[in-house]
């Protein structure tokens, strides 16, 4: 398996949140495809956090693009010049009010490979206790939810937590906590 040829790309839309480029590629096949749209992204995180009791840290928020109130892990962009780990540490505070006793890597994963190449960088954080009060952006209105690993696996069999990304790193910590 051969990967493609870039041939040229052009910019059509450039935003902090998201760009649109339009790259003209060549196929192993020799095909030319002069329309394959690439969206780029700043590198995610998000945190599968335990309380110091062994509660799951969940937040509650409004996602516009699917027009839904989800339950979500906390997680958030990497900013520029900030590391993955100081990220996910910054978004776990600024979304719940909590800090993280412990936090390792857990996994990364592309949120679509076929059109965009940025990664959802996940982590396990333990321990984690109260600290302060969240300190929301101006869109953002989260509740916070404390659950057990039964509520979780219960509501995701329900499809009540529908966000890929992050039922992923979910199963990723139940393995992981398992030993």
């Amino acid at each position: 398996m051969e990967k493609w040829k870039l041939i040229s790309s052009k910019y059509i839309h450039k935003a902090p949140w998201a760009t649109l480029r339009k790259d003209t590629v060549e196929l192993p096949s020799g095909l030319i495809k002069e329309d394959y749209y690439v969206l780029e992204y700043p590198d995610w995180v998000n945190v599968v956090a335990l309380t110091q009791k062994g509660e799951f840290i969940m937040i509650r928020q409004y996602r516009h693009g699917a027009q839904e109130i989800m339950l979500e892990l906390p997680a958030g962009v990497i900013d520029p010049g900030e590391t993955p780990k100081e990220a996910v540490a910054r978004e776990l505070l600024e979304e719940t009010g909590y800090s993280a006793g412990s936090l390792e890597p857990l996994c990364q994963l592309y949120p679509n490979p076929a059109s965009s190449g940025n990664i959802s960088h996940s982590f396990l954080a333990k321990d984690c206790f109260k600290t302060s009060i969240q300190s929301l952006d101006s869109t953002e209105d989260i509740e916070v939810e404390l659950l057990s690993k039964q509520e979780i696996l219960e509501l995701i069999a329900r499809n009540k937590i529908p966000q890929a990304l992050h039922v992923g790193p979910l199963f990723y910590a139940f393995k992981t906590l398992e030993g």
